[in-house]
Order: structure tokens, then sequence, then C-alpha cells
């Protein structure tokens, strides 16, 4: 009498792992492969066969030729992709803030900050800036490159993403697209970048 149950237990064990263990995920992995290739790889970025990162995970990037990111208190590395969780009243939180206001307004003393640009996302990898801080930026990489603000300015517009499905969201600029877009056009050489 034992030996049925125990049987029968075994059997759906097996058959169990073989379509859940196995064949859903072949299945979907190829359907995902299928219908959604791009997403489905990470949404990589590649430029001249390289791969210069993902649409969906942000890159620090410095100097003053180059679009500047939301700050990550991960430092943009994945496996650390969370938020600082400083309370709004921590004192480091407020000091990193500061020193980033004071960046900034001495970058444009007579233009508001952005929000953006001076507070991490929740994730700290955020791959988009709204189009006021991408604004904000405009003249410092215009005369980093040689360029005019209005060919930068074209460029941040052909970057920005509206709401989707025009409903939800806010516009936001892809930083990295952004970036490699001006190497790609700008009259300027960038130094090698690691």
């Amino acid at each position: 009498m034992r030996a049925k149950p125990l049987f029968t237990a075994a059997v759906l064990l097996a058959v169990l792992t073989l379509l859940l263990g196995l064949l859903y995920p072949w299945a979907v992995t190829g359907l995902a492969q299928l219908l959604f290739s791009d997403r489905a790889n990470g949404s990589l970025i590649r430029d001249g066969g390289v791969v210069r990162g993902s649409r969906l995970i942000g890159q620090p990037f410095t100097g003053p030729a180059y679009f500047h990111p939301r700050p990550s208190p991960s430092g943009y590395v994945p496996p650390g992709s969370l938020g600082s969780n400083l309370a709004p009243a921590n004192r480091r939180l407020w000091e990193r803030m500061r020193q980033d206001v004071q960046r900034l307004r001495a970058e444009r003393p007579d233009a508001s900050i952005p929000v953006d640009l001076v507070t991490a996302s929740g994730s700290g990898l955020d791959p988009h800036i709204s189009p006021a801080a991408a604004d904000f930026q405009v003249p410092r990489v215009a005369r980093a490159r040689g360029l005019t603000e209005d060919e930068v300015r074209r460029l941040v517009a052909r970057h920005t993403e509206g709401r989707w499905l025009g409903l939800l969201g806010e516009p936001r600029v892809n930083v990295l697209e952004l970036n490699l877009e001006l190497d790609r056009r700008a009259r300027w050489t960038p130094p090698s970048r690691p």
C-alpha cells in the first residue's frame, strides 16, 4: 500500500520538474528571443560592433564634454543596485546634495537646478535624466565640444523619449545614447574611456 503513493509522488515530481523546470523556461526563453530579442538580451547598445552598455542601466560620465547622469550611491555597478537608504534627514545625504548643488551652481549660477541632478533614483542605476536636466547641461557640453547650443539641443530633442502610450511616465533622455551620439557626430575626439 505504501509503495503506490511514493511511486505517484515520484512520477508527479518527475513530470512537474520536466514541465516547469525545463519545458516552460525553454518555451518562455524561445518566445522572448523570437518576439522581443533586443529586450530579452538586455537592450544592449552596440557602437562599431562593441557593446557600450544597456539602454536600461545608467553609466557614470565625467568631464565637461559629456552629459552627466543622476547621482548613484552604487557608482552604477549593477550588483549594488539599490538606493542609499539614507533618510531625508540624514546628514550624509544633505552633505552630498549640498556639494552637488555647489558644483552645479558654479556651472550655471543663474539657472534653476533640476532635482534629478542632485537626487538618486530608487535603484541607483537610472539611465535617464529629465529634459530639464539635459537642458541645464547643454551650455557646458556645447562649449567643451565646440558646438552651438542649438546643435546640442537638437541632439537632446532627438534622444528625448515621450510618455509611454502618451500617458504613463515622464519625458526622459537616455544619457548613454545621447553621449554616444555626441561622440559619433561631434567635431571632437573623446579621450579613451575605460
